[in-house]
């Protein structure tokens, strides 16, 4: 298509229609939720536990094991860099085998809880790294056990970074759905391309724009909140 037809069918295309958009936006809207907040509270929470794996199973710390340390941290690394939209198709063949179709909500799902998994990890363990070790072998000497550290001295330890970085994911995630509108995954960036870019309305694009840069803000601006209470508290 040469720039003349693009700027003919622009100027061809017909007002949005709200009343027929504006339930697909709310539908969009709701799906978006949907994939964003299921894989946040899989994903967040396996990569929590994997996370703290990687750090207690580093050389001079909880359960220190460089075979299994070393394993994971190849396997991390060779799925976190890993661009979301190849990711998809590369997992299409276990989609399938998993949910059963590899279109759809659910089916976009699964492949963010798996990426959503093995990046939260890294996040968890590179904000755990920073505790200091004098506080855990305190915990050690008063014999505590290591679940019991991780849970009442680790974890709260890096509490308020840890929001950080769960707020920074959740804008990952947020992309993540956006590109699962290419699978037929529904949500905000399905909503983008089909009714906005591929119909050249402008407004139905900036609107899906705008709703998603208020998401960002209003769950950063809680988690900065939430982070200064903790910080403050812990000081």
């Amino acid at each position: 298509m040469n720039a003349w037809t693009i700027d003919a069918a622009t100027s061809l295309a017909s007002t949005s229609d709200w009343t027929v958009l504006k339930p697909l936006l709310l539908q969009s809207v709701a799906q978006t939720l949907e994939m964003v907040l299921v894989t946040l509270l899989i994903g967040g929470f396996l990569g929590l536990v994997l996370g703290v794996i990687l750090y207690g199973t580093r050389p001079g710390n909880l359960f220190e094991n460089s075979v299994v340390y070393h394993i994971l941290d190849v396997i991390v690394n060779i799925i976190r860099p890993i661009p979301f939209i190849i990711f998809l198709a590369a997992m299409q063949p276990l989609t399938i085998k998993v949910v059963g179709t590899s279109i759809g909500t659910a089916a976009a799902i699964f492949p963010m809880v798996v990426m959503c998994t093995f990046a939260t990890s890294r996040l968890v363990e590179q904000n755990l790294v920073p505790v200091d070790p004098g506080v855990i072998e305190a915990a050690r000497a008063m014999g505590a056990s290591k679940f019991t550290i991780i849970r009442t001295v680790l974890i709260p330890e890096a509490l308020g970074p840890l929001i950080l970085a769960y707020a920074f994911l959740f804008i990952g995630v947020l992309d993540m759905s956006a590109m699962a509108g290419y699978i037929g995954g529904g949500g905000l960036g399905n909503f983008a391309i089909a009714y906005g870019y591929q119909k050249f309305d402008q407004t139905v694009t900036w609107s899906a724009v705008v709703i998603m840069i208020v998401l960002v803000q209003v769950v950063q601006a809680i988690a900065n909140a939430l982070a200064k209470h903790v910080l403050k508290r812990q000081r």
